[in-house]
Formats: C-alpha cells, sequence, structure tokens
C-alpha cells in the first residue's frame, strides 16, 4: 500500500527527509560522545583517564592469594585478573621498554643510561592531541636523567630515555594530582625499590598502593577510567608468570584466562585511543576485560 501523501504541499517531502536527517546526525553524535566511548572497531572502551603501576620481581603466586597482598588481592576480587599474563624476559628493563615502546630496542640489560628515538606510547598520544605523564617516586626533579637516587632507579623508568618526550613528561610521584581529574590520558607510576615488592617486599608495597592509589582505584569504578596494576618480571626462579589486575568502570570482574604479556597490554593501552599500534605489538592481541554492556 502507498503511503498517503494528501495534504501535502510540493517540497514538503524533502524538507522533512532532510530534517529527518539532521536529526539522525544529531542523535548519532549525542550517542557517540554520551558515557563510555569505544574506540573505533576494537570493542575497547576509551576510559578518559589511565593509571598503569609497574611492580618488580614478583611471580604470580608470590602475590594473588598470598596474605602479604591483601590490597591487590581486593583489587584482583573487585577487577579482573590475568592469571596467564607472562613477562617477555629478564632483567627488568627490557620489560618495562617492551611495556612503553613494543621493542626492547637492543637493550638486553639493566645498563643506564639511554638514549632512544624510537616511537612510543607516550610520544603517540602527544602527537593525537592526548597527554601522558610518567611518575616515578623518589626521583628528586621534573626531568631528572640520573641513573639513581636513593630508592629510585632509571631502569624502572622506560619513558626518560626517549628523546621525543618533553621533561616535563618525566615527574616524580610527589606530582601525581589529588583531583583525579586533572591526570593524564595514561599515567606511568613506577614505586622505588622500597615500595614496588622488589626483593620480596610484598606487604610493604602493598600498603603503599593501597595509600597510594587506592582512593584512584575507587573512583576510577564510576568515572570511566581505568587502574591497570602489573610486574616487570617475576622472581627469576620460574617461567615468568606475574600478576596483571584490571579495575575500572567498564572492567568485566573475575579470572581470565586469556595468554598474554606487555605487548598485549600495549595493543590494548593503543587500541583504546585509536593510535598506530607499536613494533611488536601489531602482532599481539589486546587484553580483553571488557564488559559487554
Amino acid at each position: 500500500m502507498k503511503p498517503r501523501t494528501r495534504g501535502v504541499r510540493p517540497g514538503t517531502g524533502h524538507r522533512l527527509t532532510r530534517g529527518l536527517l539532521a536529526w539522525a546526525a544529531v542523535v548519532v553524535t549525542l550517542l557517540a560522545t554520551a558515557g563510555c566511548d569505544q574506540a573505533a572497531g576494537s570493542g575497547i572502551p576509551r576510559p578518559d583517564h589511565i593509571v598503569v603501576v609497574i611492580e618488580g620481581d614478583q611471580s604470580y603466586d608470590a602475590v594473588i592469594g598470598s596474605p602479604d597482598a591483601p590490597y591487590l588481592n581486593q583489587l584482583a576480587h573487585k577487577g579482573a585478573s590475568l592469571t596467564q599474563f607472562y613477562a617477555l624476559t629478564r632483567p627488568s628493563q627490557p620489560n618495562f621498554l617492551a611495556l612503553f615502546s613494543g621493542s626492547f630496542l637492543g637493550v638486553d640489560d639493566d645498563s643506564c643510561p639511554h638514549a632512544l628515538t624510537s616511537r612510543n606510547l607516550g610520544s603517540q598520544l602527544l602527537q593525537a592531541g592526548k597527554s601522558f605523564v610518567g611518575y616515578a617516586q623518589s626521583m628528586p626533579r621534573v626531568g631528572f636523567t640520573g641513573c639513581s637516587s636513593g630508592a629510585y632507579v632509571r631502569r624502572h623508568n622506560p619513558w626518560v630515555n626517549f628523546d621525543n618526550l618533553p621533561a616535563s613528561a618525566n615527574r616524580p610521584w610527589t606530582d601525581f594530582p589529588r583531583d583525579f581529574t586533572d591526570l593524564p590520558t595514561v599515567a606511568f607510576v613506577v614505586p622505588d625499590l622500597d615500595h614496588d615488592m622488589h626483593g620480596g617486599r610484598v606487604r610493604e608495597g602493598d600498603t603503599w598502593l593501597r595509600d597510594s592509589l587506592g582512593a584512584y582505584a575507587d573512583w576510577a569504578m564510576t568515572h570511566n577510567s581505568l587502574l591497570v596494576v602489573t610486574w616487570d618480571e617475576d622472581d627469576g626462579q620460574g617461567p615468568n608468570h606475574i600478576p596483571t589486575v584490571l579495575v575500572g568502570e567498564h572492567v568485566r570482574p573475575g579470572d581470565d584466562d586469556q595468554p598474554n604479556n606487555q605487548f598485549g597490554l600495549l595493543r590494548m593501552l593503543v587500541d583504546a585511543y585509536d593510535l598506530k599500534p607499536l613494533h611488536h605489538s601489531a602482532d599481539s592481541e589486546p587484553v580483553d576485560v571488557w564488559d559487554d554492556d
């Protein structure tokens, strides 16, 4: 049956069609900007803020289920705990570089310093008009390039090695914003040797994480944001099986047995903001722990 057009003036149908198309465009725009946006084609939520904390030298079994890490196990219960996540190599520094750039970049030890020119997560974010800052505990000042200072070590600070990042992106932990809306798009946080669980200090690291980032973890659950806690490597005694926990508003809670590593975690970070994959992350499956809602 043809639609009735009696009483419609010539040209009115075209005007109605144009009006409906314009309204549809508005609706699409509103839907794209409301709530949690998603990276194009990836299915990965686009958080307003991501904070990545990198702990040191502990195996999965030394943390997950351990009475010495009550807060981390609380986070693992609240968020997603990756049960088959493995570090790529040993010692620490190449894993830090892999997570930040998608490659070891020829570094296979903990030597210092390095002057690197490769693309990396920070440079990709800045080129896309977004922001990155790395916060290192016990680092004495903004832009510090020394190899150590007290319990701070440069080998655990990957971003300082890249000459395509401004000195202002290399900041001490004391600069971490108290107002979380002031956080950069992506922040890396590296505790010092006294608080990153290195050398068996699981209890000290767990307490520092709770006191320093517990408020952010709670805030992220209701503010389209994400906390990632991972490790550089295990204790050197096993297959490099390390804990990794993600907590945020759009994370699917529970154990997740997707096999993955630092390249896949980096792939998740770049995919979340539609950035070009970096080096070996291009061949890796992104970490996938997202609620279908």
